[in-house]
C-alpha cells in the first residue's frame, strides 16, 4: 500500500520513535535502580501465570466501580489487540498485495475481533473522556487542602487529555481507514460496524479513497510513532509498569508485613525514608505504575474523613517529581528535596491507621501505605519528630513492655476466679494463648479475656497463657515508626516463644496476630499463630463447643460484625467470624462496606496513642454511623482495639446497638 517514499520516511520515524523512547527508558530504569534492595528474579516462574492473567481479564480492576471499570476494560482490551493489528497493518503496508493471516477462518476471526474491540475502544474513551472532563465527579481529583505539586494538579488534566486524544486518533483512524478500504474494494461480512460506515463514501472516487486510506494509516501509526517517547512520562505507561509490578514485587506474608531494619549494621547512616531514592526499587516503581484513578484515596479513611492525607496524591505527585527531577537521579544525584516537601505533608503522615485499605484496593499493586511508615521510621529515628502523644506509649512499652504502662506483675489480674493456668503450670498445653496487652490491662477488653477463657474452658481445651512473661508484640512502635523500639520487643519475644515452643498460639487481637505471625518470622520465630474466631469454630465443628439457637426466637434482634483490618484484609481471616456469629446468632446483616473492603476503625497505625488529625469527622465515628444503617441491634468486633473506638463512637451518638467481642456473643449462646 505504501510507496517507497512512504516506507522511508516510515522506517525513519521508526527509528527516530525508537531512539527517544530508549533514552527516556533508559532514564527510567537507572531512576528504579537507584531504590534500595535488589529484584529477586526467583519469583518469576511461580507468578508469571497469575500475571498474565490478571492482564488480560483486569480483574484487579473490577473490585470497584463496575461502569467505569467496564469501558476501563473495553480500552484496554481493545489497546492489547491492537498490538498484533498494528503489526498486520504495517505488513500490510509493506507488502504488496498482502493480507495479515489470510482470508481464511483465522484472519476472519482476526478482522471480526479489531472490528469489535475497535467500537469498544472508542465507545469506552468517549465514556470515560466525558466522566472526567465533563461530569468531573469528585472521585477523580483530591480536594484543595491535599498537598499536591502544581505541575501535578496542572498535569494532570493535560496528560488525560494527551491520552484520550491519542487513543481516539489512533483506533478512530484506523477504524475509519477500514471502511475506506472497504467502500474501495469490496464488502467484508467480519467487519460488520466498518462495513456500515462504509456506506457513506460509496459515492467517493477510487482515488479519493486510496488517498483517504493513506491519511488513514499514518494517522492510525504515525500517532503511535510520535506517542510512544511521551507515553513513557504518561501514566499510560501504567500498561507495562503494572504487569512488571504484580510479576517483582517482594513476596511478603501480608499485606502490612514490613521490612526489618539492621540495627547491627554499622555501615548503615540512615534509617526509614526521607528521599526518594532511600525508598526500595519497587517502591519507586509504583510511581509509574500509578493509573492516576484515586481508588486508593477513595478508600482512605483518614481522607474520608476529612484529613489531608491521600495516597493517590502521594504516588501522583512522585511521578511528577520524577519527570521534572528524573534526569538528576539518574546520574547517581541527590535529591535535593525530602519526601515531606514533595510528596506529603507531616500531617498527612501521621494521619494513615495504616489500614492497608490503599494497598489493598489499588489495580496496578501500588504500596503507598508501605511509604508512610517509612517516613514515620525516619522521622521517629533520624529526626526524633513525632507527636507527642506517643511519647507516652513509647515509654511505657519501654518501661513495662506494654503502652498502658501497667506492671507485668498485674498482667492477670483480669482472669482472677477463672481457670487460667500458665505455662509453668501447664508446660503441655496445646494451645498457647498470647493474651495481649488491652485484654490483660484495658478494662473493656478484659471482659472479652475472661469470655475467651470460659469458653475455652467449656470446651475443654488444654491451654496456658504466659502470663507476667508475656509483654506487648511492640505492633503499635512499629506502625508509629520507632522501629528500634519494635526490634527490641521482638528480638525479646522471639527469644522467649522459641523457649517456650508452642504448638499454637491463639489471640483475640489481630495485631498480635499479624506481629507473631507475619513479622517474628524475620526475627527467627515462625508460629502456628490463629485469631480466636478461628479456634472457636473449629470447637463448633468439632462438636466440642455447643451453641443454643434461642437467637432465632427473639424477635428485632439482629447482628452486624466490623472486619478488624489487620484480621480480614491484612490477613484475609473473613468467614471464620461470619460462621461462629452465624452459630452464635441470626440473622447476620453486611454493613456498606464489609470484608477487605472494611473501613477501619480508626485506632490502627498507632493511633489508638495520639490524637486523631484534624479532619471534619472521626474515623469511629464514620464506621460506627454504618453501623447504624445496617439497622442492626448488635455490633460484634473481632479486635480489642475495634472494641474500644467502637464502643467509645457507640456512646457518644448516645446509641442503644451493644458492641460485644465475638467471645462475649458466643458466650451468651452456649449451652448449659
Amino acid at each position: 500500500m505504501l510507496s517507497t517514499v512512504e516506507k522511508i520516511i516510515f522506517l525513519l520515524a521508526v527509528l527516530a520513535s525508537l531512539y527517544g523512547a530508549s533514552r527516556v527508558a533508559l532514564r527510567i530504569s537507572r531512576i528504579i535502580r537507584r531504590g534500595q534492595g535488589k529484584v529477586d528474579w526467583s519469583l518469576v516462574p511461580s507468578r508469571l501465570v497469575t500475571v498474565l492473567l490478571k492482564t488480560a481479564t483486569f480483574a484487579p480492576v473490577f473490585r470497584a466501580r463496575p461502569l467505569p471499570s467496564l469501558f476501563h476494560g473495553l480500552v484496554g482490551w481493545g489497546f492489547i489487540y491492537y498490538l498484533l493489528i498494528n503489526l498486520g497493518d504495517i505488513l500490510e503496508g509493506f507488502i504488496p498485495n498482502f493480507r495479515f493471516l489470510g482470508e481464511g477462518v483465522v484472519g476472519n476471526v482476526y478482522r471480526l475481533g479489531g472490528d469489535l474491540l475497535s467500537v469498544g475502544v472508542l465507545s469506552g474513551m468517549i465514556a470515560l473522556a466525558v466522566r472526567r472532563f465533563v461530569l468531573k465527579p469528585p472521585s477523580l481529583t483530591a480536594r484543595e487542602e491535599v498537598f499536591l505539586l502544581p505541575e501535578a494538579r496542572a498535569g494532570i488534566r493535560r496528560d488525560s487529555s494527551i491520552v484520550a486524544g491519542f487513543i481516539l486518533i489512533h483506533v478512530g483512524a484506523r477504524f475509519v481507514g477500514q471502511s475506506f478500504r472497504i467502500a474501495a474494494h469490496a464488502p467484508d461480512v467480519w467487519q460488520p460496524a466498518a462495513n456500515a460506515l462504509a456506506t457513506l463514501w460509496q459515492a467517493w472516487q477510487p482515488s479519493t479513497l486510496v488517498f483517504a486510506e493513506h491519511v488513514a494509516f499514518w494517522l492510525a501509526l504515525g500517532t503511535i510513532l510520535a506517542f510512544v517517547p511521551y507515553f513513557l512520562y504518561s501514566k499510560h505507561i501504567h500498561l507495562i509498569m503494572a504487569p512488571i509490578n504484580f510479576l517483582l514485587k517482594p513476596q511478603r506474608r501480608s499485606i502490612g508485613e514490613l521490612s526489618k531494619l539492621d540495627f547491627e549494621d554499622e555501615s548503615l547512616e540512615q534509617f526509614g525514608v526521607l528521599r526518594l531514592e532511600e525508598l526500595g526499587w519497587e517502591q519507586i516503581m509504583d510511581a509509574y505504575a500509578c493509573i492516576m484513578c484515586y481508588r486508593c484515596q477513595e478508600v482512605c479513611p483518614a481522607y474520608n474523613t476529612g484529613k489531608v492525607l491521600s495516597p493517590a496524591a502521594l504516588e501522583i505527585n512522585k511521578r511528577y517529581y520524577l519527570n521534572k527531577e528524573g534526569a538528576r537521579l539518574a546520574k547517581g544525584e541527590a535529591s535535593p528535596q525530602t519526601l515531606l516537601e514533595i510528596a506529603i505533608p507531616p500531617e498527612a503522615v501521621w494521619a494513615c491507621t495504616a489500614c492497608g485499605a490503599c494497598i489493598d484496593i489499588c489495580p496496578v499493586g501500588n504500596e503507598p501505605m508501605r511509604d508512610i511508615l517509612d517516613i514515620r521510621r525516619a522521622l521517629v529515628l533520624m529526626e526524633n519528630d513525632f507527636p507527642d502523644q506517643l511519647q507516652t506509649a513509647f515509654r511505657g512499652m519501654e518501661r513495662t513492655a506494654n503502652p498502658w504502662n501497667i506492671a507485668s506483675a498485674e498482667r492477670l489480674n483480669w482472669a482472677q476466679g477463672l481457670n487460667v493456668p500458665t505455662v509453668e503450670q501447664n508446660p503441655e498445653a496445646e494451645i498457647l494463648w498470647w493474651v495481649g496487652c488491652a485484654p490483660a490491662t484495658d478494662a473493656r477488653a478484659q471482659k472479652t479475656a475472661r469470655a475467651f477463657a470460659q469458653i475455652l474452658n467449656h470446651a475443654g481445651v488444654n491451654f496456658a497463657v504466659l502470663g507476667e512473661a508475656e509483654q506487648c508484640t511492640g505492633d503499635a512502635a512499629r506502625r508509629a515508626g520507632n522501629e528500634y523500639l519494635f526490634n527490641e520487643l521482638a528480638t525479646a519475644n522471639v527469644e522467649m516463644l522459641n523457649q517456650v515452643a508452642p504448638k499454637r498460639i491463639v489471640t483475640t487481637c489481630p495485631h498480635c496476630l499479624h506481629t507473631l505471625k507475619n513479622e517474628y518470622p524475620a526475627f527467627g520465630g515462625n508460629y502456628q499463630v490463629v485469631h480466636h474466631s478461628q479456634l472457636i469454630w473449629e470447637l463448633i465443628q468439632q462438636g466440642k463447643l455447643r451453641l443454643s439457637d434461642t437467637a432465632s426466637n427473639e424477635g428485632g434482634q439482629s447482628l452486624t460484625f466490623h472486619d478488624p483490618c489487620y484480621l480480614g484484609r491484612h490477613n484475609g481471616i473473613l468467614n471464620d467470624p461470619r460462621e461462629v456469629l452465624k452459630a452464635a446468632q441470626r440473622p447476620l446483616i453486611e454493613m456498606q462496606d464489609h470484608g477487605r473492603k472494611s473501613l477501619c476503625c480508626g485506632a490502627g497505625g498507632a493511633q489508638m496513642w495520639k490524637e486523631e488529625e484534624h479532619g471534619n469527622e472521626r474515623v469511629n465515628a464514620a464506621r460506627f454511623r454504618q453501623a447504624q444503617e445496617s439497622g442492626a441491634t448488635t455490633l460484634a468486633v473481632g479486635c480489642p482495639f475495634c472494641l474500644t473506638m467502637l464502643s467509645d463512637a457507640a456512646r457518644e451518638a448516645q446509641s442503644e446497638i451493644a458492641v460485644l467481642d465475638i467471645a462475649e456473643v458466643v458466650l451468651q449462646r452456649i449451652a448449659r
